[in-house]
């Protein structure tokens, strides 16, 4: 079995010019963002759906050990709230299908507006696992979501709770303790979408990814996409891990 890693990519694969440097060649963007990064997260998905035929073209663009993770769409998590979900589920399901093993998971990002209901978000979890396998990590926004009832639920259901910059409540700022798949998004601080990280906030971020290391592996994904900043900021943290000692050196 292979050993538990971090990975880390951005949300998206554009590429600013300013940093192609970074990259190697590609017949693609995509393929040349996978030159240099392993995992990307489809955002795109969360606006307009993608025929089953273009997940699999993206697939085909990228080396083998390359992951997708797919945003929900809107019109489940944010129009319907969760709540009779399940004709729109099927089609976005069999869309991103697609991408056949190079999917690794999905991601739920929930409106602010989106108080948690129990009973609502049961049924949808439920209606979710009956329907795919693959992993499913949920971003909330709001603060009720973040209590010993909503965490307990999520678990139960197999579901990680993804950390967040900037964190609406503390609890946000870190994946759920029985998260399966540890996962990190970071969006841009102090602005969303346009800030650069700075050194100490990527250090503490490596520091923080490496301690919280489940047997499913860890993902970090940049969204600060509006002014480049997500490849240069993915890329440093990329050579901060590789500094970082092994996790059985740090184990007491």
């Amino acid at each position: 079995m292979s050993r538990p890693r971090i990975r880390v990519g951005c949300a998206g694969w554009s590429i600013p010019g300013r940093h192609a440097a970074l990259f190697g060649r590609g017949d693609s963007m995509l393929a040349r963002y996978a030159s240099r990064f392993d995992v990307v997260e489809i955002n795109s998905s969360f606006h307009r759906p993608h025929r089953q035929a273009t997940y699999a073209k993206w697939a085909a663009q990228v080396p083998a050990a390359f992951r997708f993770s797919v945003k929900l769409p809107r019109s489940i998590s944010h129009e319907g709230a969760l709540r009779g979900a399940g004709p729109a589920l099927d089609r976005f399901l069999d869309e991103s299908a697609g991408l056949g093993r190079k999917l690794a998971g999905y991601l739920l990002q929930l409106p602010p507006s989106l108080v948690f209901d129990a009973r609502t978000v049961a049924v949808f979890l439920g209606m979710f696992g009956r329907r795919s396998q693959a992993p499913l990590v949920c971003e909330p926004r709001h603060g009720s979501w973040f209590t010993p009832r909503a965490s307990e639920l999520l678990a139960r259901h197999g579901v990680s709770r993804a950390a967040a910059d900037p964190a609406r409540v503390p609890a946000a700022a870190t994946p759920s303790p029985a998260s399966p798949w540890a996962y990190w998004r970071w969006h841009g601080a102090p602005r969303m979408y346009y800030s650069d990280y700075p050194e100490a906030a990527l250090a503490g971020l490596a520091t923080a990814a490496a301690a919280r290391l489940p047997p499913a592996g860890a993902w970090v994904i940049f969204d600060n996409t509006a002014h480049g900043h997500a490849v240069a900021n993915a890329a440093r943290l990329q050579a901060l891990l590789a500094c970082a000692p092994p996790r059985s050196r740090r184990r007491a």
